[in-house]
């Protein structure tokens, strides 16, 4: 709602409320309160405390308030009806204590329920309904209570639409499922305002006690068991983000999936998950690695604190989480870091220590715009899944140490071909997925005679003449491609959005950056202790997407096929390209 509206809604009801009151109290008929205040102020009690007790259906609260206050309106009149349900109503409002972007619905509220008491109470009255003990004193009572019920009934509903459309601008149909809810629900309570009437008019005040004791002590032992249940619920949804984190994902899936699943289990606005950054001994410091805005207004901030510096600077240092119910408690750890940085609207946080071998190795921190937004078992399911987070980010980033120890290659730490024919297909795939048309071309490369090396030079003279040609192409290629070590000395280069005439020049700077330049071998297994220099000359071949071939698989074979009888059999140190081999042949 915007600011406007919420001025307007109060200006009403500072305008209309007291307005509305008394005018109802000079006009309206009621019965007499003289010698009945303790058993008024009985039923307001009772009102409050069912209203702060609701019996939980489906996660879906029940009000038993409505039933009261019909016996209340049966009895006493709408003016007495009118304040009951206000002071419960409000009574309500305090314990969920709304963040201030909310209150306007507090006025907002209360005038609702107000014109629901004098649309059905007009009702009542043109149907004839009368108060005290002839409420329901023979047959013909019973059409102005069902007028009074049904008006509610709707007068609620219709104002909830003109609400959602007109000032929260969220129109909904009109037979949705809240209005079933709610019909359901009134069917469910108004019994219970008609026995307490009748009990209320035969033995006076002891009915509200009778019937109020033990109502409200059945409400609050099924608040507990819900409660548990609820607690139960969390818990295994706990259990199973534990189990999907234990998967084979790495660390940036754990955190990722982690983020999403914290902040649909409890009520967070924004997530922090630091990292205690040490790369440097002598200065560790706690560095933002995931970031989440429910509403998607801020990207990944970069944000670096000490020890002992904001909430979770202090989580760090005192290896001890900490819980903040209200913003007035949190707002003391500001610092010039994190403190502007967490939105001026959030009140509740919490923040916990990710640990691991009884070592601080990050820092979990929620917040939220609502007050008392986190229960204390909800801190303690935080806590519980701070612990599955530090062991699936060990397991994560051992599985990734262990997963490029398999795509590398030892010798010259490029990628080796099962990461190249992997990384080749998924980029097709990607390709296709997204219908996006570009050249894709390959570089297969291919040392002429390197047995001769291996041969005069010894083995590691030719592992020396490897790595100095891996690291060759590395800088000759850079961020333009990928390069991979495809078997013995067979390299391979992928060029994306490059097209063939593009791939044949870098193909041949490669060549001639090779055949122009010594390679210095010192390992080798001459008499002379020096260094000695060698010129090696290669044979590479070319081939490009979409021209050569749709399949990558095919267009590497493609390449090797270019290499071998365009370069290899017509002297070696040359480049071939498929096209023009083909049309050779």
């Amino acid at each position: 709602m915007s600011k406007q509206r919420e001025v307007g809604v109060w200006v009403a009801w500072a305008l209309l409320y007291p307005t509305i009151l008394i005018m109802i109290y000079n006009v309206f008929p009621s019965t007499t309160f003289d010698g009945n205040w303790f058993d008024l102020i009985s039923f307001a009690v009772l009102m409050s405390i069912v209203v702060m007790f609701p019996i939980i259906v489906n996660d879906t609260p029940v009000f038993f308030i409505h039933g009261i206050s019909i016996a209340v309106f049966l009895y006493y009149g709408l003016f007495a009806e009118m304040v009951l349900t206000q002071i419960a109503y409000f009574t309500s409002f305090m314990k969920l204590r709304l963040p201030k972007n909310l209150l306007y619905k507090i006025p907002l509220n209360l005038l609702m329920f107000l014109m629901m008491s004098i649309v059905s109470a007009l009702v009542y009255y043109s149907l004839g309904g009368e108060h005290g003990q002839t409420a329901m004193n023979s047959p013909g009572d019973i059409l102005p209570i069902s007028g009074y019920v049904i008006s509610y009934f709707l007068t609620n509903q219709l104002i909830l639409s003109l609400v959602r459309k007109y000032l929260m601008r969220a129109p909904q149909k009109f037979l949705n499922k809240g209005f079933w809810w709610d019909f359901y629900n009134t069917l469910f309570v108004i019994p219970i305002g008609f026995v307490l009437f009748i009990l209320y008019v035969e033995i006076g005040t002891e009915a509200i006690y009778y019937v109020g004791v033990p109502f409200v002590s059945l409400s609050f032992i099924l608040m507990l068991y819900y409660s548990s249940r609820r607690i139960n619920g969390y818990l295994q949804r706990t259990s199973e983000i534990g189990h999907e984190l234990t998967g084979k994902l790495e660390a940036d899936e754990v955190l990722d999936r982690f983020v999403e699943r914290i902040s649909s289990l409890l009520d967070v606005d924004y997530a922090y998950v630091y990292d205690v950054n040490r790369d440097d001994p002598n200065h560790e410091y706690l560095k933002l690695i995931r970031f989440y805005d429910s509403e998607h207004h801020e990207n990944l901030p970069k944000v670096t604190l000490n020890k002992f510096e904001s909430v979770s600077g202090k989580v760090w240092g005192n290896a001890q989480g900490l819980h903040y119910r209200y913003r007035n408690q949190w707002a003391k750890q500001k610092s010039d870091a994190q403190g502007s940085f967490i939105p001026q609207d959030v009140e509740s946080v919490i923040s916990i220590p990710i640990e691991r071998d009884e070592r601080v190795v990050g820092v979990l921190t929620l917040a939220s715009k609502k007050k008392r937004a986190y229960e204390k078992y909800q801190y303690m399911i935080a806590d519980i899944l701070t612990n599955y987070l530090a062991v699936a980010l060990l397991n994560a980033r051992n599985y990734e140490e262990t997963k490029r120890k398999s795509e590398i290659c030892p010798l010259t730490k490029l990628y080796n071909y099962r990461y190249f024919e992997n990384h080749l297909e998924n980029y097709f795939n990607e390709l296709n997925k997204q219908n996006r048309e570009e050249h894709i071309s390959i570089v297969l490369i291919d040392l002429d005679h390197f047995k001769q090396v291996n041969d005069l030079y010894g083995h590691e003279s030719g592992n020396e003449a490897l790595c100095e040609l891996a690291d060759r192409l590395t800088n000759i290629i850079d961020d333009k491609g990928t390069v991979a070590r495809y078997g013995g000395e067979e390299f391979v280069i992928l060029l994306p959005n490059v097209n063939q005439e593009h791939a044949y020049h870098i193909a041949e700077n490669v060549r001639r950056k090779i055949a122009n330049k010594p390679f210095v071998l010192s390992e080798h297994i001459m008499d002379k202790n020096e260094p000695v220099q060698v010129y090696l000359t290669a044979s590479l071949g070319t081939a490009t997407y979409p021209k050569d071939s749709e399949d990558p698989r095919e267009l590497v074979r493609h390449a090797d096929r270019a290499m071998y009888i365009g370069a290899k059999r017509k002297g070696r140190n040359k480049v071939a390209a498929y096209e023009k081999v083909e049309t050779a042949e």
